[in-house]
């Protein structure tokens, strides 16, 4: 059995997409890279799939499909998977090879060990067009080196949460959730980290610079103009997450609280992108948004409402929409995203 299962979507990933497999590929037999074509028609992408394929086929598979989007590609990297842990790498990404090999040498102590990881987390850095600083992403407040659990977690800080780039599941954790992500739809990321929780037991932090996520295509899908255009979809997601898990039963208290402070930040997140907009329209989605989580969810919407995200997203009038959009401003440029 491989160690490590990579599952890289691609669509239309040419000019990009050898640099992501080159950094995975030196993980050689304990590794499978799983790169999944969604349909690609503009470019070479199944091509070079194929070629990764012929020539590495003990570590490469190639699988072509439909066009689904992101999330369907990531539904046939498991269905596909056969290692003890699944990672998502996107094809315009890559890892950092030192944190590689520190990883993987972590992943086959667990294995002759015996040792049954849920979530291993490492850091993730915002490999940001233009810019001369890296902002690392880590996993404040989470033990690091040692396996814990949601109760060993004394402190969340605010606006801290756990993104897929930083993430590496056991694959039949993923399985035995029954993780599907909807096709045709952007942003899923969020729900393949969030509806697992759950079923998370056991957590190892390793407080490395391993996945390096590339930011500032103009037609990326994170841009912030690029997100606003796409706002049904994250409205989509959102509902999505709030109907998924239900919070009340989730039992560990420490990872329902994770989980509600998860959806706080993306909800916290669609508002703002309609605030911004500056449309009557998106105002109106913005106003149906939260209507929808209290018809859904009365206790739910009270928290999120009186929270102080809530209170800052839902100022009153043109100016609590600049205060708003003043606050939101101040943590681009504290985080560096978008």
């Amino acid at each position: 059995m491989k160690l490590l299962s990579f599952a890289i979507p691609c669509y239309n990933s040419e000019s990009y997409m050898k640099h992501c497999i080159e950094s995975i590929l030196p993980g050689g037999e304990d590794v499978e890279i799983i790169i999944v074509d969604d349909g690609s028609t503009k470019d070479r992408t199944a091509e070079i799939a194929d070629e990764y394929a012929k020539k590495y086929p003990s570590i490469v598979k190639a699988v072509h499909q439909e066009n689904g989007g992101h999330g369907e590609a990531v539904n046939t990297g498991l269905k596909n998977a056969t290692g003890l842990y699944f990672k998502v790498v996107d094809s315009d990404d890559w890892v950092d090879i030192d944190a590689y090999m520190k990883i993987l040498e972590k992943l086959r102590q667990f294995k002759d060990e015996g040792s049954q990881i849920d979530m291993v987390l490492a850091n993730y850095v915002y490999e940001k067009e233009g810019a001369k600083h890296k902002k690392v992403m880590r996993q404040t407040g989470f033990p690091k080196d040692r396996i814990f659990t949601w109760s060993d977690i004394k402190h969340f800080y605010k606006g801290h949460y756990i993104l897929m780039h930083s993430v590496i599941y056991r694959t039949e954790m993923l399985k035995k959730c029954r993780l599907q992500l909807p096709k045709h739809t952007f942003y899923v990321d969020n729900i393949y980290v969030y509806k697992p929780l759950p079923y998370v037991r056991t957590i190892y932090y390793m407080d490395v610079d391993f996945y390096r996520y590339f930011i500032g295509r103009d037609d990326q899908s994170v841009n912030e103009k690029v997100m606003i255009g796409r706002i049904d979809q994250q409205i989509r997601v959102n509902k999505i997450m709030i109907n998924d898990v239900d919070l009340k039963k989730v039992k560990n208290r420490m990872c329902r609280r994770y989980m509600y402070n998860y959806l706080e930040i993306i909800t916290t997140v669609t508002t703002i992108l309609c605030i911004i907009s500056n449309t009557q329209e998106n105002l109106e989605k913005k106003k149906e948004l939260w209507e929808y989580i209290r018809a859904y969810d009365e206790e739910l919407y009270k928290k999120l409402r009186t929270g102080v995200m809530g209170i800052v997203m839902n100022l009153p009038g043109r100016s609590g929409r600049k205060i708003a959009v003043g606050a939101y401003k101040i943590s681009q440029k504290v985080v560096g995203f978008n």
